[in-house]
């Protein structure tokens, strides 16, 4: 039988317990709230032609994966990239649009999202595509580690072959 101590005592862990759960269940929200702001302000950023604020996003030792292009490693070759790459959208007057309704997972300071975008030029969509980032929380911020995307378009043609040089007649 439970004395009534030892019932005041359990009623007290179970209480702690549950607002373990609670509190652990809001960092975990909280998380994956502050992972899609961080997406939210990479759009922004990228369709304001902010490529110091897109740059600011990623870790130091950021991978960039971007589609048909070799891989860019380190903030300061993410910020080059990005300038060029901005500049080539805005000069097409193209407009990066994330749909909000991504995966988001967190495990401690580990957290990835994924989604899909569209690309919109003149409103009229002229690509459309997912994305997968990974990001790691530091001194309370999240920045990405590694970020790809990929179109569900079909890849652009090769271009076809260079004749052979002819050869020189005697």
């Amino acid at each position: 039988m439970i004395h009534s101590k030892g019932l005041s005592r359990l009623a007290v862990a179970i209480v702690a317990l549950s607002a373990s759960i609670i509190g652990v269940a809001h960092a975990a929200d909280a998380d994956e709230a502050a992972i899609r702001a961080q997406t939210t302000s990479w759009e922004k950023a990228y369709n304001g032609g902010n490529t110091n604020a897109v740059a600011a996003l990623y870790a130091e030792d950021a991978v960039l994966l971007p589609p048909g292009a070799p891989g860019v490693k380190g903030k300061a070759a993410i910020l080059a990239f990005m300038v060029k790459d901005m500049a080539g959208s805005k000069a097409a007057g193209a407009v990066f649009v994330v749909d909000p309704k991504t995966d988001v997972g967190v495990s401690g300071a580990m957290g990835w999202e994924s989604g899909v975008y569209k690309v919109k030029v003149k409103g009229a969509v002229v690509d459309s595509g997912k994305f997968l980032s990974v990001s790691r929380k530091k001194d309370g911020k999240w920045l990405y580690i590694r970020d790809t995307w990929n179109s569900d378009g079909a890849p652009a043609p090769a271009a076809p072959a260079a004749a052979p040089p002819a050869a020189k007649k005697k």
